[in-house]
C-alpha cells in the first residue's frame, strides 16, 4: 500500500561476523503480527538471510521462538520450513542455495501465536551461530526512516539498538539539513546500556507553524560513538492549502415555476488580488427561460465570499411541455459553470427536478432478484426489502444475462415501485462498470473490454450509448436515477501503473480518463440523472502521497467534460469495500503512551482510520480544487458493519499502539488491503439519507451476498479471472503487506450468489439485525 509500511516493522537482527570462519551470516528477522481475539492472532514472518562468510552451495537455517506457542502453520515461500518444539529449520530450494559472499536470499511463512508474540533473538546457518565470536558494533535501530509532522504539531519516531553495547551509548539526534521549521522536541540525547540496549525510546520531532504554503523536509541523523547511526526524514504537513479561483455555484440545478422566477447564487473560492466579473448567458433550449437579473455580477477583494444571486424566469405559455435551457456562469481566466434550469410547467405536463440530494426525502428501489435470494437465506426477509443497487458489469447485463432482470425491466419495476409510494420521490441506483481493461490491478473482476481491441469504441456505442438511451426515455423521467461510475478506475491511475502493464494503458488515450468523461458527458445530460465517481477508501488513497494526486485526478478529469465539475454530482467512498464507516474507539489523532496510531502497524502511516473523516476531507479537498460547494459524498456501509462476538466493546487499556489499535479498531481484517470476500464481516449501517454534514447517504452499493471473487480457477465467459487474492490458503504480498488474504473459502465467481457469506454476514450485521 506504501514504501511506509515497511518501516512501520520492528527489526531484530543478529549481525555478528565470525573471522575466518568458512560459515558466517546475517539475518534480519521481521514480524508483521495481527491479533484475531484476545490474547491470540496470527504473524507473517519475513527473514533475510546474508552470507557474510565463504560462498555456500547450499544452507539450513535455524532458530528458536522464546514461547511454546509461537507456530509455524504450514504456508511458507522460499524454503522448506518444519518446526519441532520451539525450534524452528528452513532448508534451501532447489533455486536459492548457492550463495557468494555477500548474497542475501529473503525467505518466510505464516504462523500463530497465542500469550505473547517475542521475536527470536539467535540463529545458525549449517551449525554454525549468526554472530560468532567476535564483538559486535551495534546499529541504532529506528521504527520509522521516514515521519510526517503536522504544522504546529509534533510526531514520533523510536530508536533501540540491534545488540548489546560493551558499555554505556549516548545517541543524540540532529537536524543534518532542510528546513529548520522541522526541529527536535525532546529524546535529542538518549542513554543505552548493556541491558535496557532493546528498548525502544521516543525521539519526537517538532515542525513550528508558519504562513508559507510549503511542505518543507529535512533530515535526522540518529548516532553515537561505537554505534552505526541511522537516518530519519521528516516532511512537514503543511496547513496552509492554497485554494485555487474558481467559480462556486449553488446549486446547478434550478427548477423555475412557468410565470415566476428560480434563483441560484455565485461566489469566489479564493480571494482575488483585484475586481472579478462574473456573467451569466442563456444557451440552448426553450427560450421561455431568461435571465431575469444577476446577469452581470462584481466581486471584489472584500465581497468575494459573499454569494450574489442570479434570477432565472420562466415565462406564461399555453404549452404543457416542461422546457429546460442551460445557462453559462463564466468569467475571464477561470473555468465556466453550467447551470441547468427545468420550467416547472402549471399546464398539466410533467416538471422533473435535479435535486441537490437525490436522496432527500426518498425511497429506495428495491432490486427483486437480490430480495429474492436474500429473503431465501434463514433470517434474510429482515433485510429483503433493503436498496441495493443495480450492476451493469457487462454489456450483456443491459439486456438481461443468466436470468437476471436487464436496466428496462429494473426501472419498469421502479415505476411500479414509485407509484405505489404516493408522492414520495424514488430512487435508484445503477452502477457503470465496463470501462476497457477493467480493474487494472486485480483479475477477479476483469472486464470484457480491451483497449487494445477497440474497447473505447466499443464502451461507447455498445455499453453507454444504450444505457443512456434507456435512461432518457421519458417513462422513467420522475425516477431519481443514480449511477455510480466505473469502480476502481481513476485511483488505479494513482497507484498502479508501476506495478500493472494493464494500468499504464488505461492511463492513455482510450482509457480510463476518456472512458469516464464519455459517461459522465452523456448521463449527465439527463435530467433526473446524478453520477457519482468512485474515489477507493482511506486505505487506499488516505496517504498523503496519493491524496492529493488523487484530488488532482479527478479534477482534470471531470474538468473535461462538456459541463466541466458541474457534471458530477459528488463521489463515493468505499463501493464493495469492507472499511468501517467510523472507528468509535480511537481517531487519526489518538495517542498511546506518547505514540501516534498513525505509528501502528494496522494505520501504516495513513492520515485515515476510517471513511467517514476520509469522504469529508476528500470532499474539502476537491471542493478547494474547484469542485461546486454542493458536492454529495456517498459511503457504501453494505458489508462494514463488523459485529458479532468479535466487535470490541471500548478502547483497549493497553499501553502497546500497536496492541491498542489492534484490540480496539472495530474492522476486524488481518489488514486494510484485503478486499475479497472477508471473513467475520458484518451488514454495515442502513441506507439512510444525509447521515452527517457533506455526505448524501449511506448506501448499500454492493449487494450483500454477492462473491467479490472465486476463491479457486473457475473458467467462465464473463472475463473473470482467478485472483490470489480471493484464495484463503494464499499468504498475500506486497499490496496487503504479504498478510493471508482473510478470504472466505467456496466462493463463486465475482456477481454471484454466495449464501454463506451472506449468512455470516446476517450474523455479523452492525447495528444489529432485529
Amino acid at each position: 500500500m506504501t514504501a511506509a509500511s515497511v518501516a512501520a516493522l520492528g527489526l531484530v537482527a543478529g549481525q555478528s561476523t565470525a573471522a575466518n570462519a568458512a560459515v558466517a551470516c546475517d539475518v534480519t528477522y521481521t514480524a508483521n503480527s495481527w491479533t484475531s481475539s484476545p490474547g491470540q492472532g496470527g504473524f507473517t514472518a519475513n527473514i533475510t538471510l546474508k552470507n557474510t562468510g565463504d560462498p555456500i552451495s547450499s544452507w539450513s537455517l535455524a532458530f528458536d521462538y522464546p514461547t511454546t506457542t509461537q507456530k509455524y502453520t504450514p504456508s511458507g515461500w522460499g524454503a522448506n520450513w518444519s518446526q519441532s518444539g520451539t525450534r524452528v529449520t528452513g532448508t534451501n530450494m532447489p533455486y536459492n542455495g548457492s550463495l557468494a559472499t555477500g548474497a542475501s536470499v529473503s525467505v518466510g511463512f505464516n504462523g500463530t501465536w497465542s500469550g505473547t508474540n517475542p521475536d527470536p533473538t539467535a540463529f545458525s546457518v549449517n551449525g554454525t551461530s549468526c554472530g560468532g565470536t567476535n564483538p559486535t558494533t551495534p546499529s541504532v535501530v529506528t521504527s520509522a526512516s521516514a515521519v510526517a509532522v503536522n504544522e504546529g504539531g509534533t510526531a514520533t519516531f523510536t530508536a533501540r539498538l540491534s545488540s548489546a553495547p560493551s558499555s554505556n551509548v549516548t545517541v543524540t539526534t540532529v537536524r543534518t539539513g532542510g528546513d529548520t521549521d522541522l526541529t527536535v522536541g525532546s529524546g535529542g540525547s538518549l542513554t543505552f546500556t548493556p541491558s535496557n540496549w532493546n528498548t525502544a525510546q521516543t525521539v519526537t520531532l517538532a515542525a513550528a507553524q508558519d504562513s508559507d504554503t510549503t511542505a518543507g523536509t529535512a533530515s535526522f541523523s540518529v548516532s553515537g560513538t561505537g554505534v552505526t547511526g541511522a537516518t530519519v526524514s521528516a516532511t512537514e504537513v503543511d496547513d496552509d492549502a492554497t485554494v485555487e479561483q474558481s467559480l462556486v455555484v449553488t446549486p446547478t440545478s434550478v427548477t423555475v415555476p412557468e410565470g415566476s422566477t428560480g434563483t441560484f447564487t455565485v461566489r469566489l473560492a479564493a480571494q482575488p488580488s483585484s475586481g472579478v466579473t462574473v456573467t451569466t448567458t442563456a444557451g440552448s433550449g426553450d427560450s421561455d427561460l431568461t435571465v431575469s437579473s444577476g446577469a452581470s455580477l462584481s466581486f471584489t477583494t472584500s465581497n468575494w465570499n459573499t454569494p450574489q444571486t442570479v434570477t432565472l424566469a420562466a415565462a406564461q405559455d399555453s404549452d404543457s411541455a416542461a422546457g429546460s435551457r442551460t445557462f453559462t456562469v463564466a468569467s475571464s481566466g477561470l473555468t465556466s459553470r453550467t447551470v441547468t434550469a427545468t420550467e416547472a410547467d402549471d399546464d398539466g405536463g410533467p416538471a422533473p427536478a435535479h435535486v441537490e440530494n437525490p436522496y432527500s426525502g426518498a425511497t429506495g428501489y428495491v432490486n427483486p432478484n437480490w430480495s429474492s435470494r436474500a429473503a431465501a437465506e434463514p433470517g434474510g426477509s429482515a433485510v429483503a426489502n433493503v436498496s441495493t443497487a443495480v450492476w451493469m458489469d457487462r454489456t450483456a447485463a443491459i439486456a438481461g444475462a443468466s436470468g437476471a432482470m436487464g436496466l428496462r425491466e429494473h426501472l419498469d419495476e421502479a415505476v411500479r415501485q414509485d407509484a405505489a409510494n404516493g408522492s414520495t420521490p424514488l430512487t435508484i441506483q445503477v452502477v457503470i462498470y465496463n470501462l476497457p481493461n477493467r480493474d487494472c490491478s486485480a483479475l477477479a473482476s476483469n472486464g470484457e473490454l480491451r483497449i487494445s481491441e477497440n474497447g473505447f469504441n466499443r464502451y461507447k456505442t455498445e455499453y453507454i450509448d444504450p444505457i443512456a438511451a434507456i435512461l432518457r426515455e421519458s417513462t422513467y423521467s420522475n425516477l431519481r436515477i443514480v449511477t455510480i461510475i466505473e469502480p476502481d478506475s481513476l485511483p488505479n491511475l494513482v497507484t498502479n501503473l508501476d506495478r500493472f502493464a494493464d494500468c499504464r494503458e488505461a492511463n492513455g488515450t482510450g482509457g480510463y480518463r476518456d472512458g469516464v468523461r464519455y459517461a459522465l458527458n452523456q448521463l449527465h445530460a439527463i435530467t433526473n440523472v446524478y453520477t457519482y465517481i468512485d474515489a477507493a477508501h482511506h486505505a487506499w488513497l488516505g496517504w498523503d502521497s496519493n491524496f492529493q494526486p488523487s484530488v488532482n485526478l479527478f479534477y482534470e478529469t471531470v474538468a473535461g467534460t462538456t459541463a466541466g465539475v458541474d457534471s458530477v454530482d459528488g463521489f463515493i467512498v468505499n463501493t464493495a469495500n469492507y472499511s468501517a464507516s467510523t472507528e468509535p474507539y480511537f481517531t487519526i489523532n489518538s495517542t498511546v503512551n506518547g505514540t501516534s496510531v498513525r505509528q501502528s502497524e494496522w494505520v501504516d502511516w495513513n492520515y485515515y482510520v476510517d471513511e467517514q473523516s476520509f469522504a469529508l476531507a476528500l470532499r474539502t479537498a476537491l471542493i478547494a480544487k474547484g469542485f461546486r460547494s454542493g458536492l454529495g459524498m456517498l459511503i457504501d456501509t453494505s458489508r462494514n458493519g463488523w459485529g458479532g462476538s468479535a466487535r470490541p466493546s471500548g478502547p483497549s487499556t493497553s499501553t502497546n499502539v500497536d496492541q491498542f489499535v489492534d484490540q480496539s479498531r472495530t474492522d476486524r481484517r488481518i489488514h486494510a488491503g484485503n478486499w475479497c470476500n472477508q471473513s467475520g464481516a458484518g451488514l454495515g449501517a442502513r441506507p439512510t439519507a444525509a447521515p452527517a454534514s457533506g455526505l448524501d447517504a449511506y448506501v448499500w452499493i454492493k449487494p450483500p451476498g454477492e462473491s467479490d471473487g472465486a476463491s479457486t480457477d473457475i473458467e467462465n465467459d464473463e472475463g473473470k479471472r482467478f485472483d490470489r487474492m480471493c484464495d484463503p490458503t494464499y499468504p498475500g504480498n506486497e499490496l496487503n503487506g504479504n498478510n493471508p488474504s482473510g478470504a472466505l473459502a467456496d466462493a463463486p465467481l465475482s456477481g454471484q450468489w454466495f449464501s454463506a457469506q451472506f449468512r455470516q454476514l446476517l450474523q455479523n450485521a452492525y447495528p444489529p439485525i432485529n
